[in-house]
């Protein structure tokens, strides 16, 4: 039978002693926050965007070039750096620049070739 007394005593009568010879290991305080140590934003992720087009072979050498021409410089860069690159000068050129540079590209048929 349990009697109320035992009901009302403290959590800590009611744990059981360590074993005789054993001390109880007090356990690491959790550590404090400090207010130095504040959470550096994380930069905010660019969203990526697969794409797929096409291109002549000579323009598709021409990035093979380029990487190799990279590499000799001490540079090692992907396709994609590369056309990204490119975009960012072509962003900087003028109008007219920019005019000059497309109208000497050669005209290629958009769109997936067919199965053979």
């Amino acid at each position: 039978m349990v009697t109320s007394a035992s009901k009302k005593a403290t959590p800590a009568a009611r744990k059981p002693a360590t074993a005789p010879g054993r001390t109880a290991i007090a356990k690491p305080a959790a550590r404090p926050a400090t207010k130095t140590a504040k959470k550096v934003a994380a930069p905010k992720k660019v969203k990526v965007v697969r794409d797929s087009f096409s291109m002549p072979q000579d323009d598709y050498a021409l990035i093979a070039k380029l990487k190799e021409k990279a590499q000799t410089a001490g540079l090692p860069v992907k396709k994609s750096a590369l056309l990204r690159a490119g975009l960012q000068l072509l962003d900087k050129s003028s109008a007219l620049q920019l005019k000059r540079v497309i109208s000497g590209l050669t005209p290629i048929k958009t769109g997936r070739p067919k199965k053979h």
